[in-house]
């Protein structure tokens, strides 16, 4: 059983695995046609299905994607908590950069009122 990873790790995983283009692309595919082989995937990219098996590696060990294996095939699909949880964690980071923006804005406003 997988150890339970932290938020840090979490979103850490999933920045790296969605730097990649080819990665991002891949997870665009499983999304519009649900689960599907490596073979699938290559058909739509111009890169080998050795290639996108290294991707899926990737971004299985990033939590975004899992495997399930259906007789002699293996069937990837979108696993979405570990995205889920980056952008709760970019919410929160966005909020608290408004929350500064907003006093910052409210002081440089005093200070113009008081200079008046």
């Amino acid at each position: 059983m997988d150890e339970p990873r932290g938020l840090d790790a979490v979103v850490d995983g999933v920045f790296v695995a969605l730097a990649d283009p080819t990665r991002r692309k891949l997870l665009d595919l499983l999304a519009a046609q649900g689960e599907v082989t490596a073979t699938t995937l290559a058909d739509g990219l111009p890169v080998s299905r050795q290639a996108v098996v290294k991707h899926l590696t990737v971004l299985d060990a990033a939590g975004l994607v899992s495997g399930r294996r259906a007789g002699r095939e293996v069937r990837y699909a979108v696993r979405p908590a570990a995205l889920d949880a980056t952008a709760r964690w970019m919410a929160t980071l966005a909020a608290d950069w408004d929350r500064r923006l907003a006093n910052v804005k409210r002081i440089a406003e005093a200070a113009e009122r008081e200079a008046r």
